[in-house]
């Protein structure tokens, strides 16, 4: 494994480590105090990063495998969450069978069929299938719907598993995946810490009450920091003042992104009324909840960096 790889591992689980010594230390110092939900939280992120090390670190397949998986756990969320007609179980099943197709084109490194299959023969196909049931109260609701859910939890995060294949060994893709994957939570904990502490004008109350103006332009200056400190560690982006320059353009594309991901999945919670959008990863949320930001994200970097570098 490469030193810069493990290093970048080795780093996550430290990271981790010392977070839970610290709820340890909390929880002594103030027993009288429900914890349970902080308790939950880092049980779920020691989940979170041993999949994510798994799937950034472990033979192509089996890669493959496991962000197949969050992709049809991500799919299955949005499908329980979203309402759909009983005509539609036939369109569902052939929406999950998108998955391994994907994928395989992901193993295959065929660029060409990855970035159209969902788009444009999924797209087509799956209003044809409806079609030839022949239900068409409520029709167009639920060929958006259903072609929505497929792009969001299949296609785009397929583009991290993508990003994975890059390269001419296993240690450049991986590293890829951190940078963006680290850059796009630092994002969301920074524009949360900046909101929070100089927050005063709301950006779009009606949406996401909580999100501020200054704590947007905080979390991708944020951002912008930090990818220019890991670009040149992390990718294949340079400290030459071209690859500098590329650094900043990706972390203020994340920083955008990002929020765009994370204001996005608010609105459509909102307009079907739930909190959360599952209960798959306690203190989280749902596996939606942790990837709304990374939804959005993931697509910019992966064709940013592929335009420049690949």
């Amino acid at each position: 494994m490469n030193i810069t790889l493990f290093t970048a591992i080795c780093s996550f689980f430290i990271i981790l480590i010392l977070a839970q010594c610290m709820v340890y230390v909390v929880r002594k110092r103030h027993p009288d105090k429900d914890w349970t939900e902080l308790t939950q939280r880092m049980q779920t992120w020691w989940l979170i990063v041993l999949v994510f090390v798994l799937a950034i670190s472990t033979p192509q397949v089996v890669s493959l495998i496991i962000f197949g998986f969050i992709s049809f756990l991500a799919l299955k969320e949005f499908f329980t969450m979203i309402p759909t007609r009983y005509s539609d179980n036939t369109p569902l099943l052939w929406a999950y069978v998108s998955i391994p197709i994907q994928y395989y084109f992901v193993g295959a490194e065929w660029f060409g069929m990855f970035i159209v299959f969902i788009p444009v023969y999924v797209f087509l196909f799956l209003p044809t299938v409806m079609v030839l049931i022949g239900d068409t109260k409520g029709f167009l609701h639920s060929a958006a719907t259903l072609h929505w859910g497929v792009m969001t939890t299949v296609f785009a995060i397929s583009h991290v598993a993508f990003l994975n294949v890059l390269g001419d060994d296993k240690s450049t893709g991986a590293l890829m995946v951190i940078y963006l994957v680290a850059l796009t939570e630092c994002n969301d904990i920074a524009q949360y810490l900046w909101g929070k502490t100089l927050g005063k004008r709301k950006i779009i109350p009606k949406v996401s009450p909580n999100k501020t103006v200054e704590g947007l332009l905080g979390g991708i200056a944020t951002t912008m920091v930090l990818a220019l400190i890991l670009g040149p560690i992390l990718t294949p982006m340079t400290f030459s003042p071209l690859g500098l320059l590329h650094c900043l353009l990706a972390g203020l594309l994340i920083g955008v992104f990002g929020f765009i991901g994370d204001v996005v999945m608010s609105a459509v919670k909102r307009d079907i009324g739930v909190k959360d959008s599952g209960k798959l990863l306690p203190g989280h949320g749902g596996i939606l909840d942790r990837l709304d930001s990374l939804i959005y994200t993931a697509p910019i970097f992966f064709h940013f960096i592929y335009y420049y570098y690949f």
